[in-house]
Formats: C-alpha cells, structure tokens, sequence
C-alpha cells in the first residue's frame, strides 16, 4: 500500500487538526478531540477509546508528495504500534507535523481520538458503598492544567473517580491532556452539574468531605478509610454555599506560613494521600 503523505499546510485534514486543537466548541460538535505523543496516544487506546486518524512525523529527506508518484523512504507505521486500521494513518512533512503539534516533544505522533460520554450516570466504573469508594469532586475548575494535574495524581493514587460539577474547561482541552500526560484516559471521570453529583453522593452514602478554611477541622484529623469524596472548589473563590451545606465535614489544610492558600492540585494531592495512607495503615 503506497503511504498517504500530506506536505501541505493548507491540506483540508491538517487544518482540520489544527483546529480541533484550538476550538472546544468544534470538539463538542464533530465528538472529537486531538492526542499528541506516542505515551499519551497508547493510553487512549488503553482507555477504551476509538482513534479516527493518525499522523506520523516523515524525515525531511524522506518525504515526497504523492503526486510526485516517488514513495516515501519512511519507515511504516505499524497497526499493532499505533493501534489503528492502516487506511487513517498518514505521514506528514516536518513543516506541516509543527504546524499541527501544540506542544514540542511529542514523538513525532498525533491522533484524532472519538470523545467519550462522560454523564454521571454512565461513569464505567459505578461506585457503590460496598467498595468503599474513594471519589474527588472538583467543582468549576476552569484552569486545563490544574485538572490535568489532579488526575494525574488522582491515577497515581488509584482513585476510583473523579467528578467535574459546572466546570469550565472541557475534558479535552490539549493543556488538559498535556498535564494529566495520559491520566484522562485512564481515571474514569465524570461531568455533571453539583445538584447532581451531591444526590449521587448521598444516594450511594458516601461521605462528603469539603475542603474549605471556614469551620473546618485540620485534615488528618478526619476518618477517611470509609467511602469518601473528597471536594474541592476554585481557588478564586472555593467552594459553593450548596457544598459547603451538603458536607457531612469541612477539612482544611494548615497553613504555617505567610501565605493562605495552595494551588488547588496540590492541595488535592496532599488530601488524596492522606486518605490513601489512612487506608492503608487500617487495613489487616
């Protein structure tokens, strides 16, 4: 089969790319979205996710346009590397693989992957008071990279979820992807309103733990080995009243220096851990 080699920056697909990197707005109408790097790209496939297109970096010296009728000296992408049908993947020239690349240090690989279904009902990993489940809700989270690191963290901690209530990034926001390095795929996550996930809450009787200054008891302090969900809100402006009434408690973070706050993927890690270590220190 002769390689489908695109050398154009003007090429219909490559503009395509471009700007399903550049606008949620055409990611929610067309249902998808773009993944950069080989590492991020096999976690995606890892994660249940039908990849649509792949584009391959050529080597300069290598690259010919098909209608030079010249093949391409490019090494074959193989379906068993990329995951893929061998019919939707191209290779590119290097001046059109940076036009399309939003980051450097990708490998020379980018996808266009199918976007999941992330309603609460349907999280693929359904918690239930029986696994006493570990859950982290972040409410209108509007920073890609602060998500992206909190479920970063949230796959090394091996949370059961994540919830996003009102948020105002979308799950596939390329800084998002870039800084969870894969962990969107793998975390099941779920994107509802907070009316929603606080019924989901109480209804599966799982512990609803606000981190918040006010009223609040120092975090260690809280029993966690029991099925819990961990909230966190905005660091602008922190949680809603409507979670704060909702917690079954309120923990915070002591702040023993000059500073009153941390950034919020921190502060989830550190309370993510915690509930990690308790659990572990409890077990048999």
């Amino acid at each position: 089969m002769e390689e489908n080699i695109i050398t154009s920056v003007q090429n219909a697909r490559i503009k395509h790319v471009v700007a399903l990197q550049q606008k949620s707005s055409l990611r929610r109408e067309e249902g998808l979205f773009v993944v950069e790097g080989q590492r991020e790209i096999e976690h995606c496939i890892e994660g249940g996710y039908e990849v649509v297109e792949v584009y391959k970096r050529s080597q300069e010296s290598g690259v010919r346009s098909q209608e030079s009728g010249v093949r391409s000296q490019e090494p074959e992408v193989r379906s068993q590397e990329s995951g893929v049908r061998r019919e939707v993947e191209y290779l590119v020239s290097p001046q059109v693989y940076e036009k399309m690349a939003y980051r450097g240090s990708t490998e020379g690989m980018i996808a266009v992957v199918k976007c999941k279904d992330h309603q609460l009902s349907i999280v693929h990993y359904p918690l239930s008071i029986q696994d006493n489940p570990l859950v982290v809700v972040l409410e209108g989270v509007e920073k890609p990279g602060n998500l992206g690191a909190i479920l970063r963290s949230a796959d090394a901690a091996n949370v059961d979820a994540v919830i996003v209530c009102d948020p105002l990034t979308d799950l596939y926001n390329p800084n998002l992807i870039r800084a969870s390095i894969g962990a969107v795929f793998t975390v099941p996550t779920a994107v509802c309103t907070s009316l929603e996930c606080i019924a989901f809450l109480k209804e599966r009787k799982i512990n609803i733990l606000t981190a918040q200054l006010q009223d609040s008891y120092e975090y260690y302090d809280y029993d966690m080995t029991g099925p819990t969900a961990i909230v966190m809100g905005t660091e602008s402006t922190g949680l809603t009243q409507q979670w704060r009434e909702a917690a079954d408690a309120h923990i915070r973070i002591p702040m023993l220096g000059r500073l009153d706050s941390l950034n919020v993927s921190v502060s989830a890690a550190i309370l993510m851990y915690e509930a990690v270590r308790q659990r572990k220190a409890s077990a048999p």
